[in-house]
Formats: C-alpha cells, structure tokens, sequence
C-alpha cells in the first residue's frame, strides 16, 4: 500500500464511523448487540474498511503497524467503531500472533474465520491472587504432557471476550520434558472442549468488550499437539509479541474517543454564554481546552514513535510501548475528565456519553499491566540502559589508555 492508499482508507474509515456507526451506538453505559455488531461488519467490508490491520491474504486490509494509528484513531471515535471493523480487543492482538506464530493448518482453522468475523476469540493469562496478573511469571495454570498431546490445569480470571467466544489462546507453565525446556506454553483451546468452563463473569464499569470478563476453568482439559501455538516452552517471549501492539492499539482506539470527548466539549463552548461572555472566551476554559489538545498531540506522538520501533525493532518497540501505555492511559482518561467538567450537569448525565466514555477509558490504567508496574518496569530499564552506557564509556577509556601506553 501506498501513502495514499493510508490516506484514502483513513478518510473512507472517518465517514463510516460518523455517518454508519456513531448512529447505531447504544444508549451510554449499554453494551452493543451481536446483531448490530454483525450488520455493522457487513456494512464495513462493503465499505472497504473491515480488519485494517490484518493481511489482505487472510481477508484483511494489510496495513503496516507503523500505518496503524490514524485508522485506529477514527475507529475509536465510537466507542463501538472498533467492534465494527473487527480490530477490538482481544481479537485484533490474536489476530496479530496468530499471523506471526501459528502454522498453516492454525491459521486455516483460527485466523481466516476471526479476521472474517465469523468468530471471536479470547486471550487467557490472568489467573486469580497469587497467580499471574501484572506478573506473568507467577503463572500456576500447568500443563502436562502426555501420550499424543496435553493436558491442561487451571483456573483463569478477568479474561475478557471469553463469554462467546470460540477459542482460547491460554498460557501455562510446562515442567521439562524430553525436547521441551521448562517454561510456558501457548495453546489453542476451543472454548467447547469438555475441559473448558465459563465460571462468574466479573462485572466492570466498562461495556466496550462483547463477551465480558468471566473465569475460565480448565479441568483435566486434553488437546492434541497440534494445539501448540509455536514452540513449546516459548510462551513467555511469544506473551510479549502479542502484549506489545496490544497495548498501543489499546491508546489508539481510546486517543481517538479522546478526540471526541473533546469536540463534544468543544461544541458546547461554542453555543453556551456564561457572565455575559462566550464559554470559549473564558481564560480558565481556554486552559481547559489547551491541556487537552496538548494531552492527545504527545499521546499522538509517542504511539508514532512506538508503532515505528514495532515495527523495525520488535523488541525496542515492545519496552517502549509501556511509555506509551502509562503516558496514554492518564492522558486521554484526563481530555474526557476536562471535557465532562466542561458540559457540566450534562457531562454526568446520559444527555452526553462522556460519562460512559470515562468509564471505558479508567481501566486501561490497570488493563494490560498496571500503570504502576509498568512504571517500575521503566525505571528498572532506564538504570540498567545507564550503567550499560557508563560501562562500556569506562571500557572504551581503558582502550584508549591502553594504545596511548603501548605507544
């Protein structure tokens, strides 16, 4: 794809999410039907916009990730715009492993039909208190090898899409076995397995995500081997290929329902007179308005960034994606916090969205990985980046010592 061929599916994207989505939201704090969801995605293949970020061989659109955002952006626009084109959470970061892992006969069989829509998906990691949570390596979810494939053991918690949903990418500790390093494994579950239960849904305050956030059991559940998504032992590093565009998509979409909270704000300013003065004419709502515009430009740029190393630099780009995710979170939960104090009364009411559109955006500051781990996470690798830079500058002297001595 071209430049302009970003360009015109950015514009086509920006006219169906107004004028094709935004009409079919459901009242703020409601969840989006299947119905709805299923007619919207016709609408969205019609409209050459559906599944921007898969592979155009597997039915998608092929847009690069460095190219993802300003799409993305316009999808967020409606809080059901995502769902709409199929790039929601979790099935858009399936979507992306399961292109970058799976084999042939996985991709036949998973891929094609959940970058159709035909299918959601769910991602299974978190597990509850002392399990994995923000640290996946306390996992306590097993599985066991055993003649002609696994058995797998475990209780999962909060994992989001899971009711509906007609497979499962879960990870588990794996002990050694002949072959197979100790470590964790992904697996390719169908959720209609006799191993695999819905336990109590998990009620949030957000309504974006079909399928809630339910447990997940996993009793004596047995899969074939070729259920391995990947290579045995390797699910910890294949965990970080998913989780990293995972969460900057994340910013993506929520950034452009900050953009909306903000011309929401925006319009009302423009119409509303208050001490015989124009709202937008008034100092405190002008600095208002100006943090907010700041607040999405630097959460614009750093997805940039981010999405550009993901893309040349997996790795680089996956540490720097924890930046974007802490930086995004509190950004954009900021612009709809200003915006809702803005509309006033309105702004708390469901005369306006935005108070439904907070309380979509307040959990990104603990989904995928709490801000506050992620802060350590930063910290730690910005003091090891230091003493690898003051180290290698004390070798580099020892050098040129040593050949100033020898001369």
């Amino acid at each position: 794809m071209t430049v302009q061929d970003f360009d015109a599916l950015r514009t086509r994207t920006r006219e169906f999410i107004r004028q094709v989505v935004v009409p079919s939201e459901p009242r703020p704090g409601q969840r989006l039907d299947s119905d709805t969801r299923r007619q919207l995605q016709t609408a969205a293949k019609e409209a050459h916009v559906f599944a921007p970020h898969a592979a155009e061989e597997f039915g998608g659109q092929g847009v690069p990730i460095s190219h993802w955002s300003p799409v993305f952006q316009e999808a967020g626009y409606s809080p059901i715009g995502a769902s709409a084109l199929n790039c929601m959470a979790p099935d858009e970061g399936n979507m992306h492993l399961l292109n970058l892992i799976a084999s042939a006969a996985q991709k036949d069989k998973y891929l094609v039909p959940l970058v159709a829509g035909d299918i959601r998906s769910c991602f299974a990691m978190t597990e509850p208190h002392p399990g994995a949570g923000s640290d996946p390596d306390a996992l306590l979810s097993s599985a066991e090898k055993v003649a002609g494939g696994w058995r797998i053991n475990g209780h999962k918690r909060f994992i989001s899409g899971a009711d509906g949903a007609a497979f499962v990418i879960v990870i588990v500790r794996n002990a050694a076995s002949p072959n197979i390093p100790a470590g964790a494994t992904m697996f390719l579950v169908d959720m209609i397995n006799p191993g695999v239960s819905l336990g109590e849904h998990v009620h949030t305050i957000d309504r974006a995500i079909e399928g809630g956030h339910p447990h997940v059991h996993f009793e004596d559940c047995f899969v074939p081997d070729e259920a391995v998504l990947g290579e045995p032992g390797s699910g910890f590093r294949y965990a970080q290929v998913r989780l990293g565009p995972a969460r900057l998509t994340h910013c993506m979409r929520w950034l452009g329902l900050a953009r909306r909270s903000l011309d929401l704000a925006l319009d009302r300013t423009e119409n509303r007179r208050l001490f015989g003065a124009s709202m937008k004419d008034l100092g405190i709502v002008q600095e208002m308005i100006a943090q907010s515009v700041i607040d999405i430009e630097t959460s614009d740029a750093i997805i940039t960034k981010v999405a550009e190393q993901l893309e040349s630099d997996p790795k680089r780009g996956s540490a720097l994606s924890s930046v974007a995710k802490v930086h995004c979170s509190e950004a954009i939960y900021r612009v709809i916090d200003r915006s809702m104090q803005i509309c006033g009364g309105d702004g708390v009411s469901d005369e306006l969205p935005l108070a439904s559109y907070l309380n979509e955006v307040r959990p990104f500051r603990i989904y995928d990985g709490s801000n506050e781990t992620h802060k350590w996470a930063i910290s730690r690798r910005a003091s090891r980046a230091r003493r690898v830079e003051i180290e290698g500058g004390e070798q580099r002297l020892d050098r040129v010592l040593s050949s100033v001595g020898e001369g």
